[in-house]
C-alpha cells in the first residue's frame, strides 16, 4: 500500500505499536515517530478574513478558486451580507497535509464552509454531508463542491437550504 500523506498513517494503523527488544538496539534515527506535529503553515488565502469565516475549496488548476465559481460564491455570500473582505478562501489542493488545528490556529474561524470532499482537512473526523455541525468551537458545514452544484439545481437548493442557517 502506498501512502502519500504521512498524517494518514494514524487512520490506517490504529493499533498501538510496540518495539521488540531487538528493535530497541537500532539507532534512534531509524525510528519514526508518526505522532510528530506538522510544522506551522503560512496559508495563502483570498479575502480579508474580517468576520472569521473560513471557506475551504479544492482546485488543482487554480491558486484559489475558479472565476465562475467565485462569482457564484460571492452571490451566495451577499445574500448572507458577507463580502470577500469578510471571508477567507483557502485552496486545500495546496495544503494536502494541513490539519484542522493548523487551520484553526492560523485563521481563528467562527464559521467554516467545506466545499467538496477533497477540501476536507486530513484530520477532521467524519462530518455528515450537508448537516451543520460544531467542530472545535466552530460552526461548520460540509457540502457540495461548485463543480457538483453549477449545473445541478437540486444540489444548489440543498446547499442553500443549509447555508442560509450557517
Amino acid at each position: 500500500m502506498k501512502i502519500e500523506t504521512p498524517a494518514a498513517l494514524r487512520f490506517i494503523m490504529q493499533d498501538d505499536i510496540f518495539l521488540l527488544p531487538a528493535d530497541k538496539a537500532k539507532p534512534a534515527e531509524t525510528i519514526v515517530d508518526v505522532n510528530v506535529q506538522a510544522p506551522d503553515v503560512a496559508f495563502k488565502y483570498l479575502g480579508g478574513n474580517k468576520k472569521s469565516f473560513l471557506i475551504l475549496v479544492h482546485y488543482t488548476a487554480h491558486e484559489f478558486i475558479a472565476d465562475t465559481h467565485l462569482t457564484a460564491l460571492q452571490s451566495i455570500l451577499s445574500r448572507k451580507e458577507y463580502t470577500l473582505e469578510d471571508i477567507a478562501i483557502t485552496n486545500m489542493a495546496h495544503y494536502t497535509t494541513a490539519g484542522f488545528e493548523q487551520l484553526k490556529t492560523y485563521f481563528n474561524p467562527q464559521k467554516i464552509l467545506v466545499l467538496g470532499t477533497a477540501a476536507v482537512p486530513v484530520d477532521v473526523e467524519a462530518m455528515q454531508f450537508n448537516e451543520p455541525k460544531q467542530i472545535g468551537g466552530c460552526a461548520a458545514l460540509y457540502s457540495f463542491s461548485f463543480d457538483e452544484m453549477m449545473d445541478n439545481t437540486p444540489n444548489k437548493k440543498a446547499f442553500w437550504d443549509k447555508m442560509k442557517n450557517l
